[in-house]
């Protein structure tokens, strides 16, 4: 067991052989469907949540893990011999599981007053929060230590940037985390809307007529951010949409330089958000 550990959430999305491959360990997050209480990935997989999940007119609800969920996660990796912990959370502002980790942290210092651990908040969500963890735990894996770690990640928070776009915004209405995007709400269904995280929030990044256009319209809006010679990490998410999120990655990969692409299946506890048919990509600039 290294040293340095990463930590983060069901809702980073990672693909599990990556996740297995660096040594990321996750939370699971809880999804609440009627009296049924199940665990993000545990007891709930990705493909059988997608055939119910448009059978229903009762939306699930999610959960974060609570204190005592990071607290367990902590206390196994300490026993294992972890000496520092880099915990990585979705926004704290769509989220609690920020606040639940911080919570699990202040538990501890007085018991393991050995234990190093950093929480952080990534302000973003999917494969953006998915990233960080990636590069956090490479760099783990590379011997950095704690601090150089964490400094690389809030590096990362301002520049890591996630375009989404879904057959219907329904689900993110009904589930409360429509944010700051609610006047698209009433779009034809021809139109399909772009969204986009800053500073914590889902807003709004205009609409587009059909899935080309609006994948031509998120690539102009990368090209705004990074212009067109930048390299980039881009991951390609996506819910039971896998056809869709690979004519993205054509549409990117023709414009764009892109020198490392992941393409990834959201967990369920964020498919009850986005619903099926969302495709949409989290990338950030390598220096």
């Amino acid at each position: 067991m290294k040293k340095t550990t990463i930590v983060t959430d069901s809702t980073a999305s990672i693909p599990k052989s990556i996740a297995k491959e660096l040594s990321i360990h996750q939370v699971a997050y809880y999804i609440h469907r009627g009296s049924e209480v199940l665990r993000d990935l545990v007891t709930i997989q990705r493909e059988e949540f997608l055939k119910w999940l448009p059978t229903t007119d009762i939306l699930p609800t999610t959960a974060s893990p609570g204190p005592g969920d990071y607290l367990s996660m902590y206390e196994k990796l300490a026993d294992d011999g972890v000496k520092e912990i880099v915990s990585i959370h979705m926004t704290s502002k769509g989220s609690g599981a920020y606040q639940a980790a911080t919570a699990a942290q202040s538990m501890l210092k007085d018991k393991l007053p050995q234990l190093k651990i950093e929480v952080i908040d990534t302000l973003n969500v999917s494969m953006c929060q998915g990233w960080m963890v990636i590069e956090a735990a490479r760099a783990a894996l590379a011997g950095l230590r704690l601090e150089e770690i964490v400094a690389k990640i809030k590096q990362m928070i301002p520049i890591t940037h996630m375009f989404q776009t879904a057959d219907t915004l329904r689900y993110l209405y009904l589930g409360g985390r429509i944010g700051k995007a609610t006047h698209l709400i009433g779009s034809m269904l021809s139109l399909k809307p772009i969204i986009s995280m800053e500073d914590g929030e889902i807003v709004a990044k205009g609409v587009a007529r059909g899935l080309k256009k609006a994948y031509q319209k998120m690539v102009d809006q990368i090209e705004v951010v990074t212009g067109t010679t930048s390299k980039l990490r881009v991951a390609y998410v996506h819910a039971g949409a896998l056809e869709k999120v690979q004519k993205l990655k054509e549409t990117v990969e023709s414009r764009l330089q892109c020198v490392e692409s992941i393409i990834t299946e959201l967990s369920p506890a964020l498919m009850v958000h986005t619903g099926p048919g969302t495709t949409g990509l989290c990338y950030f600039p390598v220096d």
